[in-house]
């Protein structure tokens, strides 16, 4: 019997953006705003006019955007610094899979100028904002109801005031009466 060993070619990772941005229609001045580069610094990504970036945030972003592992691409190397594991996070990948929304529909929800943070919230190297109308822009774009927004803003509040050293336990009515104040001021506001 005739053995048939199967020699894999890895594609270039100027090759495999090239088919990204061609398959999903996406122009590459948009591909840029999301990675946070030039435009003409794409066009010679995929033209191999430079080398393909081995800057890890940029390939991380790249990635992201992809919907792929970085480490599909040869150039990246593993970054030394901690990539945040936000149940947030985790939460808003979730949303867009139930709404079987690509990161591409997903980041094109979003103006153009706050394309880029989602990607680096996607990618773990920001956390989810603590500001309510950042997060109700993220919740519209998934189209969450507004109790469900409120709800996260109260978990990443109770997140964020716990990483900054506060006792929430030991300080329940303060941190409640911060929220009733919230929720009424929320409510007043629509």
């Amino acid at each position: 019997m005739k053995s048939k060993n199967k020699t894999i070619v890895k594609e270039k990772s100027s090759e495999k953006l090239a088919k990204f941005l061609d398959k999903n229609n996406l122009h590459k001045k948009d591909f840029a705003e999301m990675i946070g580069v030039t435009l003409s610094y794409v066009y010679n990504l995929i033209d191999e006019t430079i080398p393909f970036s081995t800057r890890s945030t940029t390939l991380e972003r790249i990635a992201t955007v992809m919907e792929i592992e970085p480490e599909e691409f040869e150039e990246y190397k593993i970054p030394q610094e901690p990539l945040l594991i936000d149940e947030f996070v985790e939460y808003l990948k979730e949303g867009m899979k139930d709404k079987s929304m690509s990161v591409v529909n997903f980041l094109k929800a979003f103006p153009r100028k706050k394309r880029l943070e989602i990607v680096d919230i996607l990618r773990g190297s920001l956390p989810m904002p603590i500001d309510y109308k950042e997060l109700s822009m993220i919740g519209q774009v998934l189209e969450l109801n507004s109790d469900s927004i409120y709800e996260m803003w109260e978990k990443r509040m109770h997140q964020f005031l716990e990483t900054g050293g506060m006792n929430v336990s030991a300080n329940t009515g303060l941190v409640n009466t911060m929220f009733d104040c919230a929720k009424k001021y929320i409510k007043s506001n629509k």
